[in-house]
Formats: C-alpha cells, structure tokens, sequence
C-alpha cells in the first residue's frame, strides 16, 4: 500500500488542479507562480493549469519560453473569473509582492530570493 501511495505522490508528475463541474464546463481560474531559471518569478492566470504549465515547459509562451527550466511553485484556484484576475492583478503590485514573499518565505529562502522587509 505504502509503495503504491509513493509512486502516486512522484514530484514527476504533472500538477493536478482540482476542479468543479457543472455540467460539461470547468468553472475555475487560477492564478500561479512559476520559478524561472535565472530565480525570478513569474505569476500568471489561466483557466486550464495542467494545459497552461504545459505551454510554459514546452517553450509555446513567449515571456518564458528563453527562462526555462521553470517550476510550478504556487498557485491559488477560483470559481469567478473576476476574483482570479483581480488576485493576480494584486500580486503583480508592489504590495503583492510583498505579501507573497512573506506567504511562501520557506520557499524563498531555499533559493536565495527572500526579502525581509
């Protein structure tokens, strides 16, 4: 049992976005932060996660496409679009910034890009 758990939690595998159905349609957003090679951090917005992170190890957007390896660090799922965008909107601001700096600290510190403020 041990042994099948472990093979299910491999840090290959690809991001599960949990999602709610109503009917056919996926009714949520997401917000992320990808970590690019040179450290720095991206934060983007989507409706498909699995699909977008896809997109961005493939090379296929064009703002990380030269920063890759890149990793999925953070990410935050809504069900209105509104909500979504008006959170990423926030973390692109210096005050976001802030906040997601003291949100994923531990992180940050691994890599070096903590800022104690």
């Amino acid at each position: 049992m041990a042994e099948r758990l472990k093979a299910r939690l491999s840090p290959r595998d690809k991001p599960v976005a949990p999602r709610v159905y109503l009917g056919a349609k996926s009714f949520m957003y997401y917000i992320y932060i990808l970590q690019l090679k040179n450290n720095k951090l991206y934060t983007g917005f989507t409706n498909d996660l699995c699909k977008r992170y896809r997109q961005h190890k493939n090379g296929s957007v064009e703002s990380t496409k030269n920063l890759r390896p890149l990793k999925l660090i953070h990410y935050e799922c809504y069900i209105l679009e509104e909500d979504a965008r008006r959170r990423e909107k926030y973390l692109k601001t210096s005050e976001g910034k802030m906040f997601l700096n003291r949100q994923i600290s531990s992180f940050l510190k691994t890599i070096g890009r903590y800022k104690d403020f």
